[in-house]
This record gives C-alpha cells, sequence and structure tokens, in this order.
C-alpha cells in the first residue's frame, strides 16, 4: 500500500511528489472477545514479524494486533544506507530536522489500518524506538486533529504506547495545542505511557523524560513515565507486563483467568 504526499505549499524546489511503498502487515487475532486493535510499530531496520510474535505471547486476549512494516528507504543516520524506517532521520536529537512528509505518510498509513474496525473497538498505537516516535507523532496528530500536512487526522485515539522513543516537533507542540479549544480537549483526555531505559545507548534516556515534559507542558494530562534501571536498547518482560496491566486499565480490557 502507498501513500502520496502532496508537497506543502511554498517548498519551492521540491515540486515532485515522493511515494512510500510499506511493507508486509502481521495480524494478531484476539483469542478472546475484540475490545481493541492497536497498531504497533517496530523500530529502525525491523519488520512487523518479530513484535508479532512478542505481542502473540503477551497475555491480552482482547487485543487484535497490527503490525506494519515500514517502507525501505535510503536513512541519513547510516549515511544513507536504505533499510525500513518510518521516516528519515538524520540524527537522534532535539535539534535534527524532522522529516515532516515521512512522519506524515507513517501515520496516515497507520489510521488507515485502524480506520475499518468496528465503532464499538477502542482504538491505539504503541511502539519501539523509531516506531514510539511514530506512535507519540500520531498522538499529536489526533490531538490536533490534523497531520502536519494540514490534513484532517481521522481516528479518535484511546491509547498511546512509546518504549524507548522519543517526540518528533517537541519544540512547537505547545504552542499548536494552546491555539486550539479542541485540541486542548483531545489532549488532556488521550492516555499515553513512556517507558525507557536508563541505560539506553541508542535513545538517551533523557530523550524519554523530555518527551514527557514537552506532551505534560502541552497539556497531556494522562501520561505515565516509567523508567527502568540499568535496562538498555531493547524491552524485557517485566515491561511488556506493565504496558500489559495499563492496557487493561486505560481500554477497561477484561481481565483474562490466569
Amino acid at each position: 500500500m502507498s501513500y502520496q504526499q502532496h508537497p506543502s505549499m511554498g517548498s519551492g524546489s521540491r515540486t515532485a511528489r515522493r511515494t512510500f511503498e510499506f511493507g508486509r502487515t502481521y495480524v494478531v487475532r484476539p483469542k478472546g472477545k475484540h475490545q481493541a486493535t492497536i497498531v504497533w510499530l517496530h523500530g529502525l531496520g525491523d519488520n512487523g514479524s518479530s513484535w508479532s510474535q512478542l505481542l502473540e505471547s503477551l497475555p491480552l486476549p482482547n487485543i487484535k494486533w497490527i503490525c506494519p512494516t515500514a517502507p525501505t528507504r535510503p536513512v541519513a543516520l547510516l549515511g544513507g544506507f536504505p533499510c525500513t524506517a518510518w521516516f528519515d532521520v538524520g540524527e537522534i536529537s532535539e535539534n535534527s530536522p524532522d522529516d515532516w512528509e515521512g512522519l506524515d505518510a507513517s501515520a496516515a498509513h497507520i489510521a488507515n489500518l485502524l480506520s475499518t474496525e468496528p465503532t464499538d473497538v477502542k482504538v491505539g498505537i504503541g511502539g519501539f524506538s523509531m516506531g514510539a516516535a511514530t506512535a507519540l507523532y500520531s498522538a499529536t496528530c489526533a490531538a490536533l486533529g490534523r497531520y502536519g500536512n494540514g490534513n484532517r487526522y481521522p481516528i479518535n485515539l484511546q491509547a498511546v504506547v512509546g518504549l524507548s522513543g522519543w517526540l518528533p516537533g517537541s519544540r512547537a507542540l505547545k504552542n499548536k495545542i494552546e491555539g486550539s479549544h479542541d485540541a486542548a480537549r483531545r489532549a488532556a483526555s488521550l492516555p499515553i505511557l513512556l517507558c525507557h531505559g536508563s541505560s539506553d545507548d541508542v535513545v538517551p534516556y533523557n530523550y524519554g523524560e523530555k518527551s514527557f515534559h514537552s506532551l505534560h507542558s502541552a497539556g497531556f494530562q494522562h501520561l505515565t513515565f516509567k523508567p527502568y534501571d540499568g535496562l538498555g536498547h531493547y524491552t524485557v518482560p517485566k515491561e511488556m507486563d506493565e504496558v500489559r496491566n495499563w492496557l487493561i486499565v486505560k481500554l477497561g480490557l477484561e481481565v483474562p483467568r490466569v
């Protein structure tokens, strides 16, 4: 499935549209009553398959997991080497320019995957590393009611999870949300869980902490930030248990009998 993004007006030299070809999507069907659907996003260079296997083993029988695969594209961080990436990134830092076109294309692809879910099913987005960054970007689009390119964001998100990630566009977020009563209301009601390892050598721990503070100051009130002492850039069962318990509470899921 591909999306064509129109360049923003006034971009000058950018006349061609970029087309993003997304990879294979893996789906984990709910083993019990279908109460929620969550799109889960992998990290840089990974694919949807590895996360679908991990999520299938998580005791959450009422969740349908959708695990898409990002487009393969040249990534500046890797010296232009092509690999699966939700957007282009030069360096993981507060000051690096954000690839809005890539972010919007991925956020639109995710929203499209959720758009056909039954109306009585709650929907959310989660992810790891670059996938977490994309999930958090989607959260800001949901609050603002539009993508970065101005198109309407169509999904009513009810939970967002970001593991070992960061928040793209954090500097301008507060002003954007404070400029709209609707955006402030939506931000205030969206539950977000952030988890980050203190020994992360890929996405430094303080980026996770700063993302939390940026979201909080922009008016996101249902925030949970969980630090993991000694954890590097990976997940551990204790962290996934936290994700499971948080989702059960925030989405009002039936608790499976163990």
